[in-house]
């Protein structure tokens, strides 16, 4: 069987601005080149028949005919006018908080623009309305990384800016031991802001002044980055305790990454579960590393 077309979309990491995005304030995010999914796709004149493969490929069966469908819906077409045979394989897991709706949205995106229905130039936006389907409102911030495979700083409806560090710090992402709900942290942060604003807005001023103490950490060269660095993880951390989303399985978790010498935690994502990353002065213990995947 011939392939007429494959993209790659990668996982990401959040390092931070999580939730405050949706409001305005500025994320850093970076694509994790470990973790991605690949499309390949046949043309046929039979139905169109849908293939999944990889560590985490099979997870994606309820997610990709929905998607397919609002994006048909979106499109005006007919999912009898999606012919021949598409082939996903995945290595990011779903429900994770490592982007694995985002990728999808856009490797579909990618070949819808293949066989003609999107324009390059409505990507990034078609995308972002796919993804509205799991998040509720989607932020675009996963879709950016997505789609460009490169370390930016995303604000919401503005700028999507490159972001290279001086240096490379020590982080990794590892699973917290429970799954976690996007949509369900994204509501929960919500209503908190419905039933006390002044709270709600205090907390993502922290996520904002982490933000930037991030962003200068980076450009610092790694001797006086280190501590700028985590002391930024640490208030981004701190605003995930505010939320009440590091509760359980992702608490112990973080305390357990203390334990073996992580410098600063934090979750990554929407919280609530999922992944986490931490931040080393070096390479973790070994006995560890097989649990951590480089960010």
């Amino acid at each position: 069987m011939s392939i007429d077309f494959t993209c790659k979309a990668f996982g990401k990491c959040i390092i931070a601005g999580e939730h405050a995005v949706l409001r305005g304030v500025p994320a850093v995010v970076f694509p994790i080149q470990s973790r991605n999914l690949d499309l390949s796709y046949s043309r046929g004149e039979q139905p169109l028949e849908l293939r999944l493969v990889g560590d985490h490929g099979k997870e994606l069966q309820l997610l990709v005919w929905g998607v397919l469908e609002k994006a048909c819906e979106l499109k005006g077409i007919k999912r009898s006018d999606l012919k021949g045979t598409l082939l996903l394989e995945s290595s990011i897991p779903v429900g994770a908080g490592m982007g694995a709706s985002a990728a999808l949205c856009v490797a579909l995106t990618r070949w819808l623009g293949y066989l003609g229905y999107v324009v390059e130039e409505d990507y990034y936006e078609f995308a972002r309305n796919l993804e509205n389907l799991f998040h509720g409102e989607s932020s675009g911030v996963d879709i950016a990384v997505a789609l460009s495979g490169e370390g930016l700083r995303f604000v919401r409806n503005g700028e999507k800016k490159p972001l290279t560090p001086a240096w490379k710090p020590h982080w990794y992402i590892s699973y917290s031991g429970k799954r976690g709900v996007t949509v369900d942290a994204v509501n929960k942060v919500k209503d908190l802001l419905l039933k006390n604003p002044t709270v709600g807005e205090k907390i993502d001023q922290q996520m904002a002044e982490a933000v930037g103490i991030l962003e200068t950490a980076l450009k610092m060269d790694e001797k006086t980055g280190l501590p700028v660095l985590a002391k930024a993880l640490t208030l981004a951390g701190d605003c995930f305790e505010k939320w009440d989303l590091n509760e359980g399985e992702p608490a112990k978790h973080i305390a357990w990454l203390k334990e073996q010498g992580a410098l600063a935690v934090k979750p990554t994502g929407s919280g609530g579960g999922g992944y986490v990353l931490s931040l080393w002065t070096s390479l973790p213990p070994a006995e560890i590393q097989s649990q951590l995947i480089p960010c």
